[in-house]
């Protein structure tokens, strides 16, 4: 009789940031579509879990609850996000941990009032324009679900020294 060695997959954890109140929909569906594979983590309201004015404090408590044990950090930009402060202490959180972090443009994204640019939170948008963080759509990470390890080890393969973060954090939602 012969025993083979069972190995139980993986599964990769991923840290996702959204504007609760406008996107929820658009969490949901991903978590839906990403369940079977990844561990999809959220903050789940931060703002209303950690309640506290002391910037340093939450941040320590984005990185260490929330941000600590994942490879990636996925934001998903519809049109509020760009004014989100927490959305941008967890991008930052993420960066000083060196994590991937894949942009994702959402059906609701605002555009720029010439219509040419979507509107991306500051600190996102800088590491998309220095070559660390990708930039994907809603419709190129739902199309195919199988594509998003791929997009995730594209974006774990960056260089850390692309690596803007060193923007000013975010006071107050705009």
């Amino acid at each position: 009789m012969s025993y083979g060695i069972f190995r139980a997959a993986v599964k990769h954890k991923i840290f996702v940031s959204y504007h609760h109140h406008a996107d929820q929909a658009y969490y949901d569906a991903f978590s839906s579509a990403f369940h079977d594979t990844y561990d999809v983590i959220y903050d789940n309201s931060l703002e209303r879990r950690i309640d506290s004015d002391d910037v340093n404090y939450v941040m320590r408590r984005i990185r260490e609850n929330h941000i600590t044990g994942t490879s990636c950090t996925v934001v998903l930009v519809g049109a509020e996000t760009p004014k989100r402060k927490y959305v941008d202490w967890e991008i930052s959180a993420t960066l000083e941990k060196n994590h991937a972090l894949i942009g994702v443009r959402l059906p609701t994204a605002r555009l720029t009032p010439d219509n040419q640019y979507v509107l991306v939170p500051d600190r996102l948008l800088d590491n998309i324009k220095s070559g660390f963080a990708s930039w994907l759509t809603w419709e190129q990470i739902t199309a195919d679900p199988s594509q998003l390890g791929q997009y995730i080890a594209e974006a774990k393969s960056r260089k850390i020294s692309l690596i803007n973060n060193t923007r000013d954090r975010r006071v107050r939602n705009g």
